[in-house]
């Protein structure tokens, strides 16, 4: 048997192997009529605070992605959108000290009204090219050459 092959193993065993706690959490590019995504900056006192991520929230028990999607949406940004208005993209799967992060990320380009901070976040639209010279959580970072496949 190769190294390789070897560590893969060890690396597959590992990974079923996780007694950590799976939290899913789901989250949106929203892309306005110029092409640019919407990002969210964490404010100062939360987990990973000053690191800018695609918005969106925890799925709650008994909701679907998407119907989580469009209450966090409505709650972080005061936007309304539907689920026909929702495209999955790819999704992440990370893993934190405490816990395994899946994520779904959709693609909206619409919705109503004008996303305002509503948590206590910056946010800032920002071409899909610029998304990689912004500090973004572990989880959100691979996501972005989807993104820049999509916009360009």
């Amino acid at each position: 048997m190769s190294t390789g092959l070897r560590r893969a193993m060890r690396v597959e065993k590992r990974l079923t192997m996780t007694r950590k706690k799976l939290v899913l959490v789901v989250a949106c590019a929203l892309i306005d009529a110029d092409n640019r995504v919407l990002v969210a900056e964490r404010p100062a006192g939360k987990s990973l605070a000053g690191l800018w991520e695609f918005p969106g929230g925890k799925v709650e028990p008994g909701e679907v992605p998407e119907a989580s999607l469009i209450r966090e949406l409505n709650e972080e940004l005061g936007i309304v959108t539907q689920v026909a208005c929702l495209a999955p993209l790819t999704f992440a799967s990370h893993e934190y000290e405490t816990f395994h992060l899946l994520m779904p990320l959709y693609v909206c380009r619409r919705f109503e009204g004008i996303p305002q901070a509503r948590e206590g976040q910056r946010l800032r639209w920002v071409r899909a090219g610029a998304l990689r010279d912004l500090p973004m959580p572990p989880a959100d970072a691979p996501l972005i050459p989807f993104l820049t496949d999509l916009l360009g």
